[in-house]
């Protein structure tokens, strides 16, 4: 590819914008790294980027925003890859609604009934109370939440526009949130892992039947699910209990069953059990309560664990209810389109086992799914709309959907939808897992969309299959010429799957390939992705 002529180096921001000499000299060198893609990339030009900075700090006009505090709305701490530190050093100086977003985990998952910046505002507001609803932060974002309310003594404070709207979007979730769940029957399990899997993996489908539910492809599907029932009665044993022993109006079998989270200790059951013993043991249940780890164990510590980790102690079942946590829903990728199985919805379901100190340990929502639901259950659930992650509107657009694992949910999804709707656009799925034998889910329905023109290009990558580990972000960097055509194209990419370690992976192979293929800097091949992203072409659901 020819490299374009250099633009003038000439100052990009005026003296006259509105920032000090440092934020100039970034900015200046910022916008020159995106100009540099002049010619191959479609950026602002020399004045649109002026106005677009002077007009951003300028923060003229008026907000009909109800929570507009002054604060100019730029989230630099989104970024699930950002520890929490690190996130909160980001929101240093912000409103506390800013801080109590950075708080959470930026995965905009939704598990929690919003995205980050909706549950942020809702506490802030106080509509919302629980400080705990973030799974993928878990006790870490709970404890920084608390830490930013209590030290602003924050009461529940709000404007009447923002009451009501906070008000109307409970309005419109009735039915279908997971503070007012439908009910629908689970219709059937299969497995998708072959013999010789190391993985256990199940298609699990919902008849939505008369739940009044409905969704699109890209939404995510919530589920309540029951503990394992020999957990809960280990638990009663732990703390000298009977199953049937009366909480509220229902037995204690049933409240821990059903009702309340036996995983993660939650700092307010060690509080309990330091109030129950005395020297070295209270000393470090208090230790543990406050977020410190004085055994290097905390984080294997489920609620059998810490009870075990104090020996004797029986605290009053009332008083141990009330310390546990609330059994929160689960959420999962949907793996279908209405279009193609109206009244259906699937999902992809990786089950979750394993040991900690010679003890069993189980998924809960994975091993609900694959063991102790049985077909014709009625099953509590609800349908969490997407935020930001659908199909482009244009169905002749193509599309790059990077989904390792159960990743491929919601491009099953995709591709069912497109072809169902006869969508012009090429696809291309990216689909890696450890072995081709028996780890290929969906394998003859990707070759049947193939053979029908529906699947334009499928690129496989198998970790264990050979001497080397092969994964998808290898096969985006040895497809990096098409894969950038595809997007100079217009191409929309999706990325769904592991936050941590693949979406990195994935992000940081994109930015190599935007690099290598086209003559710009890392620097402007990230404007670039970042630029992607703000314009809804780069979009991941990720956990």
């Amino acid at each position: 590819m020819t490299s374009p002529a250099s633009p003038p180096r000439e100052r990009l921001i005026p003296e006259s914008a509105p920032f000090s000499v440092e934020q100039r000299d970034w900015l200046d060198g910022f916008f020159a790294g995106l100009l540099s893609l002049d010619g191959v990339l479609a950026v602002p030009a020399v004045a649109e980027v002026s106005a677009l900075a002077s007009g951003a700090a300028a923060k003229t006009g008026t907000s009909a925003d109800p929570l507009d505090d002054g604060d100019d709305g730029a989230a630099p701490w989104h970024d699930q890859c950002l520890p929490l530190e690190e996130r909160m050093r980001l929101a240093e100086g912000r409103p506390l609604r800013r801080r109590l977003m950075a708080a959470m985990a930026q995965q905009d998952c939704g598990q929690c009934g919003y995205n980050c910046q909706d549950y942020a505002n809702a506490i802030f507001l106080g509509s919302e109370k629980r400080t705990n609803l973030c799974v993928p932060g878990g006790k870490p974002t709970g404890r920084m939440l608390n830490r930013l309310l209590e030290e602003q003594n924050v009461k529940a404070d709000a404007s009447p526009a923002a009451q009501g709207a906070i008000a109307q979007a409970a309005l419109d979730a009735a039915g279908g949130s997971r503070d007012n769940p439908a009910e629908a029957v689970f219709a059937l399990r299969s497995q998708l892992n072959k013999e010789g899997s190391e993985k256990e993996t199940w298609h699990i489908e919902f008849d939505l039947g008369e739940s009044g539910l409905d969704y699109s492809v890209g939404d995510s599907f919530g589920i309540f699910p029951t503990n394992d029932p020999s957990l809960v009665a280990a638990v009663i044993e732990a703390i000298g209990a009977k199953p049937d022993h009366s909480i509220g109006d229902r037995p204690l079998s049933e409240s821990l069953g059903k009702e309340l989270s036996l995983g993660t200790a939650p700092d307010s059951l060690f509080t309990l059990i330091s109030f129950l013993v005395g020297g070295e043991p209270r000393r470090k249940a208090k230790r543990l309560a406050s977020g410190e780890d004085p055994d290097g164990d905390a984080p294997t510590l489920d609620v059998l664990a810490a009870l075990h980790k104090f020996p004797g102690v029986r605290p009053d079942p009332e008083a141990f209810v009330e310390a546990l946590e609330p059994l929160q829903p689960r959420l999962y990728s949907i793996a279908s389109s209405p279009k193609k199985t109206p009244g259906r919805v699937a999902l992809a379901v990786d089950t979750v086992r394993y040991s900690v100190d010679g003890r069993k340990r189980l998924g809960v929502g994975s091993t609900f799914l694959a063991e102790r639901v049985a077909s014709g259950d009625r099953v509590r659930v609800y349908v969490q709309k997407a935020h930001g992650f659908g199909l482009p509107p244009d169905p002749a657009t193509p599309i790059i959907m990077i989904g390792p694992g159960t990743g491929v949910a919601p491009f099953r999804a995709f591709l069912q939808e497109r072809a169902a709707a006869g969508a012009s656009g090429p696809n291309w799925l990216f689909f890696g897992h450890q072995r081709s034998a028996c780890d290929f889910f969906y394998e003859d329905e990707f070759a049947a969309l193939q053979s029908a023109g529906v699947l334009t290009k499928l690129t496989l990558a198998w970790s264990r299959d050979g001497a080397e580990k092969l994964y998808v972000q290898h096969r985006m960097r040895e497809h990096g010429a098409e894969l950038w055509r595809w997007l100079n194209d217009g191409a929309h990419l999706y990325v769904c799957g592991d936050a941590k370690r693949m979406a990195k992976d994935v992000e940081q192979a994109l930015i190599d390939v935007i690099a290598g293929e086209t003559p710009c800097s890392t620097e402007a091949a990230k404007a670039f992705v970042a630029d992607l992203r703000k314009k809804c072409r780069y979009q991941s659901d990720v956990y």
